[in-house]
Formats: C-alpha cells, structure tokens, sequence
C-alpha cells in the first residue's frame, strides 16, 4: 500500500504535465493549418490580375498587385542586398514618375556588386508588381550610409522623403523597356515566417521526455520500495 501511495504524486504530475505539453503541440499544429491558409491566400492576392495603381494607397493593400507605366527619374537608392545565386549586390530603389503625374517608389530589382556605379539615367518602364511595405529595418539595422550612397533596408518613409515621392512602393515583377540591367525580384511568400511545424515537433518531443522521465521514476521508486 505504501509503493502505491508514493507513485501517486509523479503518477500524476507526470500525466498532467505530458498531456499540457501534447495539448500545446496540437495547438501548433491548428495554427500551422491557419498560417498555411494564410500564406495561401496571400499567394492567391500576389498572383491576381494586376490593376491601376490606386487613388488612395494605405498598408491594408500590401501585395496588391499593380500595373503602372512611365519613367524613372534617374535618382535612386541602393539598398544592401543579395542572392542565392549570385551572391551579394544591390536593390535598386528608384524615383519612378507615372504617366498621371504621381511619383512613388520603384523596386526595380538586383544588380551585383560591379553595377553599383553603372549609369542608370530615365527610362520609360511599364511594370507589373506589387505594392509593398517590407519589414526590413531592425532595432539592430544601421542607418543609411549617404556619403556612400548605401542603405541597409528598404525603409519606405525614409525612401521617399529622401526621393521626394509618395510614401509608395511597387516591387516589379515584369519590366516592359530598358531595365538597364536590373533584374527584377518579384514578391514572394518565402520570407514570411511559418515556424509552427517545428515548434509542434518540439512540443511533442517534451511530451514524450516528460512521459519517459515519469515512467522511469516511478520505477525507481517501485524498485526502491520492493
């Protein structure tokens, strides 16, 4: 009576603490169905038609994707960046005034390092792309090196105050005229975070620790009391 009295307390506790932990790893799991339709649904808004760029422009229209056409103003920014496939280089950022008059921001795409300082004078551009408010800037990202003419995040406030534009950017994902060497990038789902497989596995695995740990104590105890 003794043994089965002390095996109650870990008994229990182990059982507990095992099933919060699998309930927490089958919660990951629901919010990986939801983040997966999310991504889906944003895919589905990145590949739509594209339409006129908007009269009224705001966040809630983020990747909404856009046709637009006119000319570049020659001033842009290049922004420090870099492939898989071709190692470390540039967005160009530019200055892009559109045939109804408006300026805002065009993310033409990359160019490697040894374009950085090749002419890039207005172009007359048609652009399919989508509108965008990347989240680069960090607390740890360095401010923009304007003697040298570098930046470290597309900041689009601090873009277009410097551009003199609308607070607008369009990231180009076809190019219609002389892109002058710049090859677009379009928008993609790929940079947004989706962890929650890999959180449910390490849930899971607490869980099945946890049930170990319990099993292999109250064994330890039985042992000790017979």
């Amino acid at each position: 009576m003794t043994a089965r009295r002390s095996i109650i307390p870990p008994l229990i506790f182990g059982i507990v603490t095992t099933a919060i932990l699998v309930s927490l790893g089958m919660w990951q799991l629901r919010r990986l169905d939801w983040k997966e339709a999310q991504l889906a649904e944003i895919q589905a808004g990145i590949d739509a038609a594209p339409v006129p760029l908007p009269d009224q422009i705001d966040p809630s229209m983020k990747y909404l994707p856009v046709i637009l056409s006119g000319r570049t103003t020659g001033q842009e920014i290049l922004v420090l960046s870099g492939t898989k496939e071709r190692g470390g280089g540039y967005n160009v950022i530019s200055g892009f005034a559109t045939d109804d008059g408006r300026r805002i921001l065009l993310d033409r795409g990359f160019i490697e390092q040894d374009y950085r300082r090749s002419a890039r004078p207005p172009t007359d551009l048609t652009v399919a792309g989508n509108l965008h408010w990347p989240q680069d800037k960090g607390s740890a990202t360095p401010e923009p090196d304007l003697k040298a003419g570098i930046w470290f995040a597309r900041d689009v406030p601090a873009m277009a105050k410097s551009l003199g534009t609308e607070p607008v950017l369009v990231v180009a994902a076809e190019v219609q005229g002389d892109a002058q060497g710049v090859d677009p990038i379009p928008v993609t789902i790929e940079g947004i975070p989706n962890s929650h497989l890999s959180y449910a596995v390490q849930w899971f695995l607490f869980a099945a620790t946890c049930a170990g740990m319990t099993a292999w104590f109250i064994w330890r105890i039985r042992r000790r009391t017979y």
